[in-house]
């Protein structure tokens, strides 16, 4: 619910009420008296058509299952404020006898007080209405509310094992840079084997040639 509207309501509410006295005290007054008390309502009926302008620009700002059931409590305003109009127009038509004023004003009053009673009637079933629609909005959004902590919750622990992959994916870059540095390592390691042996078969060989000269030389003598 709007806090400009429900301030503007209250207003509306207020005014129509001071509109229903003078209206019911204007018809049985004559001369400056009722010309001063008519002004007195025109210019209350001006100031309620600003309020309920204003009540249906905040209604129509708002969330189409609050603005339909308050364009709902809107009607009601406007046929109250019409029938003020219409009550004014009769007050000042000028076309009552005295008799006919004090019947009006009877019939006014009670007119009034039914009118009075069906739209306090009228008001407490919408705000029962909006009441229960602002219920069901709350439940809404306490819901949305939880949806959205899931699912931070969820992108937090997405971003988590997103790290933990990021971390592993370099730890076994870093193991198949030390894998290749080992490879190379006893790449060189077995090149320098394989040159000692053949060294060592050569001076294995020498030493052979050399004891087979010594030999045959020891022989011929």
């Amino acid at each position: 619910m709007s806090d400009a509207f429900d301030g503007y309501e209250r207003q509306y509410c207020e005014l129509s009420a001071s509109l229903s006295k003078k209206c019911s005290s204007a018809i049985s007054l004559d001369g400056e008296q009722k010309k001063q008390k008519l002004s007195e309502i025109k210019s209350g009926l001006e100031n309620a058509e600003v309020l309920i302008r204003k009540m249906d620009l905040e209604a129509r700002t708002l969330p189409p299952n609050l603005k339909s059931s308050l364009l709902v409590k809107l009607r009601e305003f406007k046929s109250d404020l019409n029938n003020f109009k219409t009550e004014v127009k009769r007050i000042t038509s000028g076309q009552l006898n005295a008799a006919a004023r004090d019947e009006l004003l009877e019939a006014g009053m009670a007119d009034t007080k039914t009118a009075s009673a069906d739209q306090r009637a009228r008001l407490m079933m919408s705000t029962e209405r909006l009441g229960r629609t602002t219920d069901r909005v709350k439940d809404s959004r306490r819901t949305m509310m939880e949806t959205e902590e899931i699912g931070v919750s969820i992108l937090q622990d997405l971003h988590g094992q997103r790290q933990s992959l990021l971390r592993a994916h370099e730890t076994l870059h870093g193991v198949d840079d030390n894998i290749g540095k080992s490879k190379k390592i006893l790449t060189d390691m077995t090149r320098r084997m394989n040159k000692n042996k053949w060294t060592i078969g050569a001076i294995i060989i020498a030493l052979i040639a050399a004891i087979i000269i010594i030999l045959y030389f020891k022989l011929t003598k």
